[in-house]
């Protein structure tokens, strides 16, 4: 039985799950099965139109840039990490690919919504950022000063070692946390760093690099998948899933198998140990398009970028429901608090992806562009986040996200 169950679990460790029951969920909510919501698909063309539009702000030329981490490490114009690892000195393209692994993976794990009143000032560049700047801003300059590393002289690495001591206090001055400044989750983003280093030490199969566990060991694990220097994207995502499904804490198991960002919901049925799971796997999708640019600077050429799916947190989320193409049945629930674990969260999240897919192609067809020209990652870096924010500012002070949810720093 445990075995079954096992085998249960590993099939919704991927993205093809996760698109499924993505649209499975969007289905039901359209024919009113799914309690708290409605859907208005006729919404969609004019969203899509504000999203090509937002695109088209941005990017004149129409070439956007993946949806990665690297993304948040520009400013005006100055790329931080190109400048920092220009002068770092690497052995090799493979060396350098180990340290952007170990600086992406502590980077996204830490990028869960910062709450609306934490700010990050740069000392070296003077720069001010909130939410996913700041968080990436303080994360980079944590980096380059050697915070996550066990080597005085190579401070660009991230340590098992290093991680799984982190202290929540040591985290709060790297990230200037203070009375005036919180920071949103500070303790469970520490606990997750923890986490992570504990499992690099505890997984030497696919984290070590000659002996030494660092999340950049997932580097040679998975380019150890590729075949004849192809690799497809969602392959990524699986690595990511069996090599960080324990840092998650307090989620769901089935048959031993930690199913990370999978939560249950009544509508979704099925006849097997799967029943009411939702996969979604939101952070670790994030993170495997944000290594997908490390593996193409090795040279691997990563194919299949859009059999990964859409990101549901709060922007993408966020522009669907501020544009009416999802609506509350109750309007009073918009004012309540939102555990993630609630099912009007879990559907709210699912048909997030499953709208992504949707619209995509009709973003495409506003820009004139193809899917080869214009991929998911760019759609939602061009896109549908940005949109999501945008969409936010002129909805609610600040610009934070539609719905109240009480998150501890590892999901949204």
């Amino acid at each position: 039985m445990a075995s079954s169950e096992a085998e249960a679990a590993r099939s919704l460790l991927n993205a093809v799950a996760v698109r499924a029951r993505a649209h499975e969920m969007l289905g039901l909510a359209l024919a009113g099965q799914v309690e708290g919501w409605r859907v208005d698909l006729d919404r969609l063309p004019e969203t899509a139109r504000f999203v090509a539009g937002v695109i088209r702000d941005q990017y004149p030329d129409l070439k956007v840039p993946f949806h990665a981490r690297w993304r948040h490490f520009v400013f005006g114009g100055d790329d931080l990490w190109a400048d920092i690892s220009a002068k770092a000195g690497f052995a090799d393209a493979d060396e350098q690919a180990r340290a952007a692994f170990d600086l992406a993976i502590v980077s996204v794990l830490l990028d869960a919504g910062s709450g609306p009143g934490w700010r990050y000032r740069d000392q070296a560049t003077g720069l001010e950022a909130a939410r996913s700047e700041g968080l990436a801003l303080a994360s980079l300059r944590m980096f380059q000063a050697g915070a996550f590393s066990n080597a005085a002289d190579q401070p660009l690495r991230a340590d098992a070692g290093q991680l799984a001591t982190l202290s929540p206090t040591e985290l709060a001055e790297g990230f200037q946390v203070s009375s005036d400044n919180p920071l949103a989750g500070l303790e469970g983003r520490a606990a997750l760093l923890n986490r992570l280093g504990d499992q690099a030490a505890a997984r030497p199969d696919l984290f070590a690099i000659r002996d030494t566990p660092r999340p950049g060991g997932l580097y040679d694990a998975i380019r150890a998948r590729a075949v004849d220097g192809r690799l497809p994207a969602p392959v990524i995502l699986e690595v990511l899933l069996e090599a960080l499904g324990p840092v998650w804490q307090d989620r769901l198991r089935l048959g031993g198998v930690d199913l990370g960002d999978t939560w249950r919901h009544p509508a979704m049925k099925r006849g097997d140990a799967t029943d009411g799971l939702v996969p979604i796997h939101k952070l670790s999708q994030w993170l495997s398009y944000s290594l997908v640019e490390p593996l193409m600077a090795a040279g691997i050429e990563v194919t299949d970028l859009d059999g990964l799916t859409g990101l549901a947190e709060y922007r993408n989320g966020g522009l669907f429901l501020d544009m009416g193409v999802v609506a509350l049945t109750d309007p009073a629930d918009a004012a309540r608090p939102w555990p993630v674990s609630d099912p009007r969260i879990v559907a709210w999240r699912s048909m997030t992806v499953a709208l992504l897919d949707r619209i995509a192609p009709m973003v495409r067809a506003e820009l004139g562009v193809s899917a080869q020209q214009m991929p998911l990652a760019s759609v939602l870096e061009g896109g549908t986040w940005a949109a999501g924010r945008r969409v936010a500012a002129t909805k609610r002070e600040g610009g934070g996200p539609p719905l109240n949810i009480l998150s501890d720093g590892t999901v949204f």
